[in-house]
């Protein structure tokens, strides 16, 4: 892999940084390929990468239908946590809490993880309670986690209203110090560049239109650039994973919903952790811009549009100053929206499917983006070996129909 270091920027730098050569390539797309990835965002990039590196499969291309990191990769809150209540959950989210705390050394790449602490604010006894639970669920499974009275969350976060007499009293809330936020398009492009290293194609521009199989097993995609043939499919594209799960003959326990956020004008640091609210429905952190990025929940609606409707904003903007009331003096600066797939359990979808060499990595929801290299790293797996990762059995298709579902409504905080 070509390497980023000082002596690369020193040398650079006496050209006026002319001469640094692409990041990854542009390739044609070959006729036909062992692995073919539908989705250039995080989750498709990190499976690619996987493959080559765990599994030496680097016959690969990554279809992406526009440029990459342009859907909910670059269209998030960038939050990382693992702090989940059920056990198979927890097990995956650290897995991967893992893998970010070295991703920046492993891909030679900042991806900017900042673990800054992740702090879930409870404002009633019910809710005190279930954090309390959740922290001891944590805790057993080896995650840290920690509960915090008022007097201390209001000392780490000065500008909350702490005071008795607030409409939403804070009474306690729970402290993961590992968590933090990281750069969302620089993940996707540090997994794009190491990905082309290791000789996966990465072909943008280049929109699945079907899925092509004979006698139950797939045989590769029509697209806008062709016929590509693929001896393995696997499919993760988030909020359409239900459109390409049709054009396989498949229906999916999945609905698509926008999901906004929003940043504020940039202002000098005030906030030095990320806060979660999900009684007043919102979250908060501060960029490295001085932007305040802010959240909350899903838009009613089903749609596959990347645009949110404008009582949500209304909304999150009135939680924000309920919580932060020195925050009411700023100025909104941009708006966008992701499209998450939700499914009934609030947990994803990492499985093979009834059509043979057929799999998808879907379902997240709006925990994608924390689980990044985790699923890239497990979903590799089960593409890989046609059998699921010990860390992803429990989120196959097939619980669905057993009724093992895995509820996370809860530790999914506020967007569900």
């Amino acid at each position: 892999m070509r390497g980023y270091s000082i002596f690369s920027l020193a040398r650079n730098a006496l050209t006026g940084h002319a001469h640094w050569p692409r990041a990854w390539r542009s390739p044609q797309p070959k006729r036909d390929y062992e692995v073919v990835i539908v989705g250039g965002g995080g989750h498709g990039l990190a499976t690619a990468y996987y493959l080559a590196r765990d599994h030496g499969i680097r016959d690969v291309a990554v279809l992406e239908k526009g440029g990459l990191g342009l859907g909910n990769t670059g269209r998030n809150t960038t939050i990382v946590r693992s702090n989940y209540l059920c056990d198979d959950s927890a097990h995956l989210y650290e897995y991967s809490l893992k893998l970010w705390e070295s991703l920046s050394q492993e891909l030679n790449f900042n991806v900017m993880f900042s673990p800054r602490g992740v702090i879930n604010l409870a404002h009633d006894l019910h809710e005190l309670r279930a954090l309390e639970r959740r922290v001891h669920a944590n805790r057993l499974n080896g995650i840290d986690s920690d509960l915090l009275g008022p007097a201390e969350v209001a000392r780490r976060v000065p500008l909350l209203d702490c005071s008795p007499r607030a409409r939403y009293p804070v009474l306690g809330a729970s402290l993961q110090r590992r968590g933090g936020v990281a750069r969302h398009d620089a993940v996707a492009w540090g997994f794009a560049r190491a990905a082309d290293a290791r000789g996966v194609d990465i072909i943008q521009n280049c929109e699945v239109t079907a899925i092509r199989q004979r006698d139950g097993t797939v045989t590769g995609v029509e697209t806008t650039r062709g016929f590509i043939g693929a001896r393995k499919v696997g499919v993760a594209v988030a909020g359409h994973a239900s459109v390409l799960a049709a054009m396989a003959g498949l229906r999916l326990p999945i609905a698509s919903h926008p999901l906004q956020a929003w940043v504020s004008e940039p202002i000098k640091p005030v906030l030095d952790t990320v806060v979660m609210s999900n009684a007043v429905h919102v979250y908060v952190s501060q960029s490295d811009k001085g932007e305040l990025v802010a959240g909350a929940g899903i838009d009613g609606y089903n749609s596959y549009s990347q645009r949110g409707s404008f009582p949500v904003i209304e909304h999150c903007v009135a939680s924000l100053v309920e919580l932060f009331p020195a925050f009411s003096r700023l100025r909104l600066m941009r708006q966008w929206a992701g499209i998450v797939d939700v499914c009934p359990d609030a947990s994803p979808i990492i499985s093979r499917t009834p059509l043979r060499k057929l799999y998808f990595n879907c379902g997240w929801g709006t925990g994608g983006f924390k689980a990044t290299p985790g699923s890239g790293r497990v979903f590799a797996h089960t593409i890989a070996r046609d059998a699921p990762h010990p860390l992803a059995a429990p989120f196959s298709l097939e619980r669905f129909a057993s009724g093992a579902l895995i509820d996370e409504h809860g530790a999914a905080a506020v967007a569900h």
